[in-house]
Parts: C-alpha cells; structure tokens; sequence
C-alpha cells in the first residue's frame, strides 16, 4: 500500500512503530517481537520456495507429541521461529507444536510467552500446496521473578495481546492484529520486505463458500450433516448451493474465508470427539483475528477465545468465518443435538 502523503509504500517496521507512536509510554517491546517473527518468516518463505532443489523436503522420521510425522520443513521453521524470539530477549516462553511441553527462552525474566504452529499444513509440503506459520502472544501471568511453569501459559484466547499468521502461496503475506483490527503485509522478494496491503481488513459478513473435509462425513453430528446439506440445496435468494473449497491448510482456508466470506469447519467426530485442531495455537490465533475482521468463531457451541484451557496442546473443534454463516450452522447443531437429547 502507498503512504497517499508520502507516495512510498510502507514497510512492516515502519508500519509496527508508526502504529506504536500512536501510544505514549509504549515500550516497543511487542513491536520488536512483531519484527522478529518477520524475519523469521522471511527465512522460512526462502526456504519454502526452494523446497524442490534443496534436500528438505520429506519426513524428518520422527513424530511430534501428537504422534503425526514430523517434516523437515516443520522442524527447519520451528527453529527459525524459536530462535528469532530468543534472540529478542523478550520472550520467556514458546510453546510449539514440535515440542511436547514448555521451551524455556535464555531470558526469563521476559514478559511475553508465544504459542507457535511452526509449519501449519505440512502434509501439502510435499506437493507443493499453500502451507502457514501461526503465531500467538500472550503476557506472562505471574511474577517475572517467579519460576516459569505451563501454567503461565494457560489463558483464555481472550487474553491475547496479539496473533497472527503467515501464508506461504503464491506470495508470502502475513497477517496479525494486536486488537485493533487487521493488517495484511506481502513480501516483496526484490527488496527482502513485507509491504502494507491493507491495513483494515474486513471479512464479508456472509460468503457463498464452506470448507470442511467431506470425507469424514460419515463421523460428524447429525446437526452438521444437515448443514452441510443445506449449504447443497439450490436456493438462489441465499445464493445456494454454496461452493466446496477445502485445502487442507488450516492458514490457507482461513486466509481465503477472510478474503472472500464464508465459513471453515474441523468439527468433532467419531474419530476425534474433542476435535483435532490445537486451541492455543491454532484456533485461539486465528479466531482472534477473524473477530478483529468483523466474523465469528464457535466451538460449536460457545466462542473459541472464551474456552479456559487445561492444557497447552488442548483440542478443540471450530466453526470460523462469516457471521451469518457460523451463526447459521450453530442453528443446526443446536436443533439436532436438541432432538437427540429428547430422543
């Protein structure tokens, strides 16, 4: 985006401390944090574009805490992302989806803990599919001379201080919000920066596409089957039927939700009955900052960034994207889980 007073464009950096000006007594410790996970993601970004001549694609052979084989881009990120907050000697604590438990940072005196989804759909690394990095920043709870323990780390999404994610597409963009809306920066590899794109982005309040993977249709509630049969049904005054778009990504199909309206469903099932995406760093991040668009984010029942967590790599299932859409679905759920409990 051009600066229409300056006619240059605007720099994530220039971008971070002009909005940190706006606050007098800021310290600028969250915006360097800001910066460090951009340059992290900048490394990742070449890295993911020269996957195919590199010997980093593959299965790294072992399993993270989840059990789920463990790519060597997922760990390459994870390092990259670690490492750039260590470095800022800001940041107490990481939790990652690479580590099974708390990664205690050189500076424990630090007021920030991360959550971090390193490398967020690596099943598609391999065929070269639009993949992500997600971020989610909270301040410590207790004391900074207290010992660090997880539970620093267990809030509420609703106590985040910022989130976001990066896409690794056909351009390398990121976006994050700290509660004051949304912002979107591209990577401009030809100077090595990201670029303001849109400093407030809205998600349509209503969107004619819903993404969720049909194939475990046979798993879900009935309340959601109907729903998704719904969205089917030939209706030209809803602009029915809607169109099926599913990555597999969870930043990629967010990211198109935010753009174009809609709605992104992992539900619970009969394979997974707490859901099978993480809440503090997949679900908390990106509800956040879809809510900070204008959209809605439920678990099914009540909103993402109210769930108390009782445990850093807790699950969750999520409904996420345009108001009308997640409010409709919910109308669904609730009649047929209604029905089933007066059965």
């Amino acid at each position: 985006m051009v600066d229409r007073k300056t006619n240059r464009v605007i720099t994530l950096e220039e971008y971070i401390i002009q909005a940190q000006n706006k606050f007098p007594g800021a310290t600028g410790e969250l915006s360097q944090l800001l910066r460090d996970i951009g340059l992290a993601a900048k490394i990742i970004s070449r890295e993911v574009n020269k996957a195919g001549i590199t010997n980093i694609l593959g299965e790294d052979g072992t399993t993270n805490v989840h059990g789920e084989s463990v790519k060597k881009l997922d760990l390459f990120a994870d390092k990259q992302l670690i490492s750039a907050l260590n470095r800022s000697e800001i940041t107490c604590m990481v939790i990652s989806e690479e580590n099974d438990g708390i990664v205690e940072l050189d500076n424990d005196g630090g007021k920030y803990i991360v959550y971090l989804d390193p490398l967020d759909g690596s099943s598609n690394i391999d065929v070269n599919v639009s993949i992500g990095s997600i971020f989610s920043i909270y301040m410590r709870k207790n004391s900074e001379t207290e010992q660090l323990s997880e539970d620093d780390a267990l809030q509420s999404g609703l106590k985040q201080v910022a989130a976001g994610y990066v896409l690794y597409g056909s351009s390398t963009l990121m976006a994050y919000t700290t509660g004051l809306g949304v912002s979107v920066f591209t990577l401009d590899p030809s100077i090595g920066e990201f670029i303001l794109s849109d400093d407030d982005v809205k998600i349509p309040d209503h969107g004619t596409i819903y993404s969720v993977n049909e194939g475990s249709y046979h798993s879900w509630d009935e309340g959601l089957k109907k729903y998704v049969k719904y969205c089917q049904v030939e209706d030209p005054e809803s602009s029915r039927p809607y169109k099926a778009r599913y990555i597999g990504s969870m930043v990629a199909d967010v990211h198109r939700t935010l753009i174009t309206g809609g709605i992104f469903i992992y539900p619970n099932s009969s394979q997974y009955p707490n859901g099978k995406l993480r809440l503090m760093y997949e679900c908390n991040p990106l509800s956040f900052l879809i809510e900070q668009a204008g959209g809605m984010a439920i678990d099914g029942e009540g909103r993402i960034l109210e769930i108390e967590p009782d445990s850093i790599h807790q699950r969750t299932p999520i409904f996420i994207g345009s108001k009308q859409n997640v409010l409709k679905v919910k109308e669904f759920l609730e009649e047929y889980n209604h029905q089933a409990i007066n059965a």
